[in-house]
């Protein structure tokens, strides 16, 4: 939701509106604090009930203060706890205390709500479904519960299958099943057919308010078929709530009902066990709260539907068709859209009206109401910079230059605020003045971070009057997006003790760097005992494979390899030789995945990589088998030559913070990646059909895009201060596709320098070239 408001040339007239009263409540009880001592049933002169009884509830001028014949005296020791301390008997042996796992079990506090849905073989892949995806995931537990289980089970559905498709027989057996296994965690069991449309939240909140602690059979009341008796039976089409000691006190007469009650419907069937033995009717109302349902016409279109009844209904049935239940869904859905921004309005005036009680007054009431005020800044250091942007240019760009082109997002979001801008205007003029944009004349935003993304928008507009008339007018609007509710998503559990296996793929031409990867990986692993192995994936062209019985291009590494192995007893560093003429990463972790097993955790390298204990925790940590990879992006330090020239660069470590300056976080490269063998044989089987042994397509890609297209994985990409290489300038391999071959060249030319080092070290050659 964008929030907007007319800044200027728009003469706004506010309705006044009474001063809400300020209402106070003040309640005094009974506090309990749970200490870690034994507790013991004391006498009932200390319980809190009869300082309720005796008066207890009062109202001072002070809160704390009790009234005069209360203050002091003896009777002031009922409002104190008393603590019975633990003493361990010498004499007794010791007996280990078992504690429940969650503290909720320990103290009885039960989940709200189950529903339970009667469905049937034929209709468990068509209504059940339209159930499941359309109000089972707002409800706690969801169980479909259906007499013969059909040959394929829907995905992602709790499917209870009795083994009987008579429906009386299926309610006897659902309400049994409900009660073995779930009578002690749920206070309330609501029951509908596959045919019955639930508004999920209005359910939730009817058993919010009622009491868990008494019987109760809620729904639509139904005659008896004669219609003899004042008793009602809840009808099963709209569903009925069923209290957790009703359900209790039901289940030893279930049997004797089974046996003695003939019925063919199983909602009467279920009412009349409920009243013989319990002697409880259905009921519409309970403790002020009202079940509301609505009876679906034939040929009912819900979009056209708007009577009070349908509008506040918890149920609605006959449901025939998955179709109607997805449009229902849908036109409940724009229903609780619109109460809700209905409510927000309420409370912005409520909190306008209010603002005028506090000492600021009106101007203690920021806009737009109800969300939090902007960010004050302390010093100039905290300032917040507003960015200034056009239709088709930004003036503040990442990489520093002072005017860039609006692409993707930008382009996307810039377009979306000047739409909204225009359709708040004209709902706000209507039909006096008609508004169409002409152009933006200037655009400002910035990103607060106490509330979400600011706009100020200076808009060219021709505006139109209800004769005809029209004019260019000038505008000033502001515009929030503010930020959402924080979601918390969970993530699987994960590990910083899992084995990484780094694989190193060395060509000809990168042997020099080798010495230094391994002296990192020999400091930062082995010395540490960290649960690290390496492999080394020596690959050759073909005329040096050719030659490597007389002259092996690799015997230098090889020969580092058997001296690190000679110092450390117990490590082996194995290698594997591949010849091609073109070193695609596709395929050659093709091979490194069949000599593993499934569950390994890659760690894919290169030579310039410096291998550290911090990156190595984030890998594990940020590679999650069947649900993430990790491609970090490192930190490329600039050339020597340029940014220092004559002066020497700092000696300290390579990944300090101290060293991130004079660099950037190379976002061209994606030849660091971390992730599980599992994931990247899965993805691969997915490619398979679309290369068919097309060796021209592997080269063409890359590990990041096969996990992108062919996997549905979260394919993480982040920067990693922890990553830092020196400057190199890369061999571009232009047998790659042209994609990866630009990506390598703008990696060369943007990791050169900063501009403001490019720009001195031309001065100076300027210079130098004029004297």
């Amino acid at each position: 939701m964008t929030h907007f408001e007319e800044v200027a040339d728009v003469e706004e007239k506010r309705s006044k509106w009474p001063a809400l009263p300020l209402i106070l409540g003040l309640s005094l009880g009974c506090s309990l604090s749970l200490l870690m001592v034994s507790w013991t049933q004391g006498d009932t002169d200390d319980s809190c009930g009869d300082e309720l009884g005796n008066g207890g509830l009062f109202l001072g001028s002070n809160r704390g203060d009790p009234p005069e014949d209360q203050r002091g005296g003896p009777g002031n020791e009922d409002f104190k706890p008393r603590i019975v301390p633990y003493h361990k008997d010498p004499n007794k042996p010791h007996k280990k205390v078992l504690r429940t796992r969650y503290i909720h079990t320990e103290l009885g506090i039960r989940e709200r709500l189950l529903v339970g849905v009667l469905t049937s073989r034929a209709t468990l892949n068509t209504l059940a479904v339209a159930v499941n995806r359309t109000v089972a995931h707002h409800f706690h537990r969801t169980f479909f519960f259906t007499g013969l289980r059909s040959p394929k089970v829907p995905h992602g559905m709790a499917v209870v299958a009795h083994g009987d498709d008579r429906p009386v027989w299926l309610m006897y057996e659902t309400v049994r099943h409900l009660h073995q296994h779930y009578g002690l965690d749920y206070d309330w069991f609501f029951l509908a057919q596959d045919d019955t449309y639930m508004q999920a939240e209005r359910l939730a909140e009817l058993v919010g308010h009622l009491s868990a602690g008494q019987d109760l059979y809620m729904g639509r009341a139904e005659e008896f078929i004669g219609g003899e008796e004042r008793a009602r039976y809840c009808h099963g089409g709209y569903g009925y709530l069923l209290s957790r000691s009703l359900l209790a006190r039901l289940q030893p007469h279930l049997d004797t009902c089974r046996n003695d009650i003939l019925s063919v419907r199983p909602d009467e069937w279920l009412g009349r066990c409920i009243i013989d033995y319990l002697g409880l009717s259905c009921v519409e109302v309970h403790q002020e709260m009202t079940y509301r349902y609505f009876e679906l016409g034939k040929n009912a279109d819900p979009e056209r539907e708007d009577r009070a009844q349908f509008k506040n209904a918890f149920t609605v049935h006959p449901v025939s068709e998955p179709s109607l239940m997805y449009r229902l869904h849908k036109r409940f859905s724009q229903i609780e859209l619109d109460w809700t921004y209905l409510q927000i309005q309420q409370l912005q005036v409520q909190i306008n009206n209010l603002s005028e009680l506090t000492p600021e007054g009106k101007a203690g009431a920021t806009w737009p109401i109800g969300v939090n005020p902007p960010f004050r800044p302390k010093t100039r250091f905290e300032v917040i910079n507003w960015e200034y942007f056009t239709e088709e240019h930004i003036y503040s760009c990442p990489d520093s230059s002072p005017k860039c082109e609006l692409r993707g997002a930008d382009r996307a979001d810039v377009s979306a605020v000047l739409e909204t801008a225009v359709e708040r205007l004209n709902e706000r003029y209507q039909p006096q003045l008609r508004f169409r944009k002409r152009h933006l004349l200037n655009g400002y935003r910035r990103f607060d971070p106490t509330r979400g993304m600011e706009y100020v928008l200076d808009l060219a507009l021709e505006a139109f009057t209800q004769k005809g008339h029209n004019q260019v007018i000038a505008k000033r609007v502001s515009l929030l997006r503010p930020l959402s509710t924080i979601e918390i998503i969970p993530m699987p559990y994960v590990t910083e003790a899992t084995r990484v296996q780094v694989i190193l793929p060395v060509t000809a031409h990168e042997q020099d760097y080798v010495s230094n990867f391994l002296d990192m990986y020999v400091m930062n692993t082995l010395d540490t005992h960290d649960n690290v192995l390496l492999t080394f994936l020596f690959v050759y062209d073909p005329f040096d494979a050719q030659r490597i019985s007389q002259a092996d291009v690799f015997a230098g590494i090889k020969a580092m390899i058997g001296e690190v192995e000679k110092r450390y007893g117990d490590v082996k560093i194995p290698w594997i030789s591949v010849k091609t003429e073109v070193p695609s990463q596709v395929k050659l972790m093709d091979i490194i995945s069949k000599k593993h097993p499934v569950d390994t955790l890659f760690f894919l390298a290169s030579v310039w990589t410096e291998v550290n204990a911090d990156f190595l925790n984030r890998c594990r940590m940020n590679a999650i088998s069947n649900w993430q990879v990790f491609f970090p992006v490192h930190f490329q330090e600039f050339s020597p030559a340029i940014v220092y020239r004559d002066q020497q660069p700092s000696a300290a470590s390579s990944f300090t913070a101290e060293t991130l300056r004079d660099g950037r976080f190379d976002r061209h490269v994606f030849e660091e990646a971390c992730f599980y063998n599992a994931d990247y044989m899965a993805a691969r089987t997915k490619m398979a059909a679309d290369i068919l042994d097309n060796d021209e397509l592997l080269e063409s890609m890359d590990v990041y895009e096969i996990f992108v297209r062919y996997s549905g994985l979260h394919v993480f990409r982040a920067v990693e201060p922890a990553l830092v290489q020196k400057y190199v300038r890369r061999a571009c391999n232009p047998r790659f596709s042209e994609d990866i071959y630009h990506r390598c060249v703008l990696s060369n030319l943007e990791g050169l320098a900063s501009r403001s080092h490019l720009a001195m070290a031309l001065f100076e050659q300027e210079q130098a070239n004029s004297t």
